[in-house]
């Protein structure tokens, strides 16, 4: 066994040891615990979102007020994609740790509703979701089941069936504000955790990249997993450069031995 894959062990039995005795463990995910299901993330070089296009021309709130058309042609590949995708083996470990306890909750920076679908049922979503949409008009909500065939099928735009104005998802675009409620109890878990779960995010979008520092301000155990290295690497227990989907079910089965 090499020196690199007993480090590696090492910190899945600290990370595990370290879960076992959380009495507020939480989570903190972002788009890196969903590639493995095949949805891109937005940052990567190769083949993220943004390596394309130009955010603030297709994504953000403006550009959405100016042309939804625009906003809705960028997105219809990522809606299909994320219409298909399913759960990893990342999202259903936590699911697990939350069933027994381990794990109070769930923020994540992601729209996809994969923690829901693998069965986590205390997810805040901080960034918003693609689940439902709303009336830019007269603000009625719909879920996107409604219009999600023909959307991914044929491109058409959804439109309110009271008013008909066009109908705006409730992910967070940019220049929008979060979801006030939920990031409010996205911080009150942070400050609350003593044990913070950070999992496939590189922490570089504010406010959300913060939230760990709530918790270490009050003396929370940190742990990172996560590919890239992240502005509080120096500041964690345990850091794990790998894939979410194969060292999670390695600390679950860790914590059951703890």
């Amino acid at each position: 066994m090499t020196s690199q894959a007993i480090t590696e062990q090492e910190n899945i039995n600290l990370a595990a040891e370290i879960i076992q005795q959380g009495k507020h463990a939480i989570v903190l995910s972002g788009a890196g615990i969903s590639t493995p299901s095949g949805i891109p993330d937005f940052r990567s070089e190769d083949d993220g979102l943004w390596h394309h296009h130009d955010p603030w021309e297709v994504a953000s709130l403006i550009s959405f007020r100016h042309s939804p058309e625009g906003f809705y042609n960028w997105f219809q590949p990522m809606a299909e994609r994320i219409t298909q995708a399913e759960p990893n083996a990342a999202h259903i470990t936590l699911a697990k740790l939350e069933s027994s306890g381990s794990i109070k909750a769930i923020i994540t920076q992601n729209i996809d509703g994969l923690h829901q679908k693998a069965g986590s049922k205390r997810v805040h979503e901080v960034h918003g979701t693609v689940s439902t949409l709303t009336c830019v008009s007269c603000y009625v909500t719909y879920n996107v089941n409604e219009f999600l065939e023909s959307y991914v099928r044929d491109g058409e735009i959804p439109h309110c069936r009271d008013c008909g104005h066009v109908l705006k998802p409730d992910a967070i675009l940019l220049g929008e504000q979060l979801p006030v409620k939920t990031f409010q109890k996205a911080e009150a878990h942070a400050r609350k955790a003593d044990v913070i779960l950070v999992v496939g995010s590189s922490l570089e979008v504010m406010p959300v990249a913060g939230l760990p520092m709530r918790s270490l301000e009050n003396g929370a155990s940190l742990i990172i997993i996560n590919n890239a290295a992240t502005y509080l690497d120096e500041r964690a227990d345990a850091v794990l450069r790998t894939d979410v989907a194969e060292v999670l079910p390695a600390i679950l089965e860790s914590v059951a031995n703890v």
